[in-house]
């Protein structure tokens, strides 16, 4: 009986697996034809890069006489090349979208990856300015979105709020915009995955149990932006896995 049971729930987890596989190959096609549409050089860079990459394969081919080698892995890296190109003009047309729009910082921040811990709208207005909390190795990372001089006192507000929580762990603060001293919407995750690692996992755990008891005070907030084409979103996360 044992054995059917196994077999069976076999079966059903290799179906579940053939399905996620399809649903990913649907919506990285229905992806890619929505960028097709707005993006006319993608069709050619990803053509440019198997090309160009094979005909390098076949020159060194003939320089030492391997051709049958270096052409099958020229394309098979000319297409993972395509398949980057792909995958970073998706991911800056999804961010130029986002961009400026109400929860856009907490959409980009909950897509950070890595093990960070992101809290929404820990501090806000009803103008929907608002201050997400992130927690990581490199500390406490305080992001701030809208208009500049209303979340700077937002910002200076939790930063001493959560300080006398976080002791002398290292607290970092961000407003996302384009003018001075400001951070680009699709510069956020690089900029933040680039701090440095100031405390280890056993301590970030430590201070997300004791963040955990300051309450939301921020305004209600989308979890994130709405742009045309926001389905890219987990396009991304799947071209990362694969």
């Amino acid at each position: 009986m044992a054995g059917k049971q196994d077999k069976a729930a076999a079966k059903e987890a290799a179906k579940a697996r053939r399905a996620a596989s399809r649903e990913r190959r649907k919506q990285i096609f229905e992806a890619f034809k929505m960028q097709r549409r707005e993006d006319k050089a993608l069709i050619p860079l990803m053509l440019g890069a198997v090309l160009g990459v094979t005909a390098i394969a076949v020159v060194l081919g003939l320089i030492f006489n391997a051709v049958w080698m270096f052409v099958p892995l020229g394309v098979a890296i000319g297409a993972l090349l395509a398949v980057i190109i792909f995958g970073r003009r998706v991911q800056s047309n999804v961010f130029r979208k986002a961009d400026g729009q109400p929860g856009a910082g907490a959409w980009a921040l909950e897509n950070l990856r890595g093990r960070w811990r992101v809290t929404p709208a820990v501090a806000g207005t009803t103008q929907l300015d608002a201050v997400h909390r992130v927690l990581g190795r490199p500390g406490v990372v305080l992001v701030a979105e809208g208009a500049p001089q209303r979340v700077k006192p937002l910002l200076a507000q939790e930063k001493k709020r959560i300080s006398r929580v976080v002791g002398e762990t290292p607290i970092y603060d961000f407003i996302i915009g384009t003018g001075e001293g400001q951070v680009p919407l699709k510069k956020l995750q690089s900029t933040l995955m680039k701090l440095p690692r100031n405390i280890t996992a056993a301590q970030v755990d430590a201070l997300e149990t004791r963040l955990a008891a300051l309450a939301s005070r921020g305004a209600a907030l989308p979890k994130g932006p709405m742009p045309q084409g926001a389905k890219m979103r987990n396009v991304q996360r799947t071209l990362r896995r694969r």
